[in-house]
């Protein structure tokens, strides 16, 4: 029997190269089916950081296959949590989404040793995440 994901995450940063990109892989490394993960970004660059994708190979996470996207109206729509990472007034707003903003450094132009501490606050911001998206699952089936 397939289960719905317990709730939908769109990670959002200007070129959806670095940050947004490390989050969604943690996530769907982490939470696996549990969450359906997106990311996009404002203004897409070209690739995903190549210092992020490296970085995120260290601790077991493949996102080389991944390709920055435009952010669009339809994907915040389809997302229970919105989670942004410096995208500025550009995100979109809709009632009954949860809007999160994790101040964290951008990796752009820097190297994997750099790249490093923001791959490891953004799994820790990871982690506290699905601890909420599953608290609120265990307090949905109790409701």
């Amino acid at each position: 029997m397939t289960t719905a994901p317990l709730a939908s995450v769109l990670f959002v940063c200007v070129h959806n190269a670095g940050r947004s990109q490390m989050a969604a892989g943690f996530l769907a490394h982490l939470a696996g089916d549990r969450v359906e993960v997106r990311s996009a970004g404002s203004a897409p660059g070209r690739e995903v950081n190549p210092a992020a994708v490296a970085a995120m190979a260290e601790v077991g996470v493949d996102i080389s296959d991944q390709q920055p996207k435009i952010l669009t109206a339809e994907a915040v729509q389809a997302s229970d949590y919105v989670i942004t990472m410096g995208c500025g007034d550009a995100c979109p707003y809709f009632p009954g989404r949860t809007y999160l903003d994790w101040k964290l450094d951008d990796p752009a132009g820097r190297g994997v040793d750099a790249v490093r501490p923001i791959r490891d606050a953004i799994k820790a911001l990871i982690e506290q995440l699905i601890a909420e998206i599953d608290a609120g699952a265990v307090a949905g089936r109790e409701s």
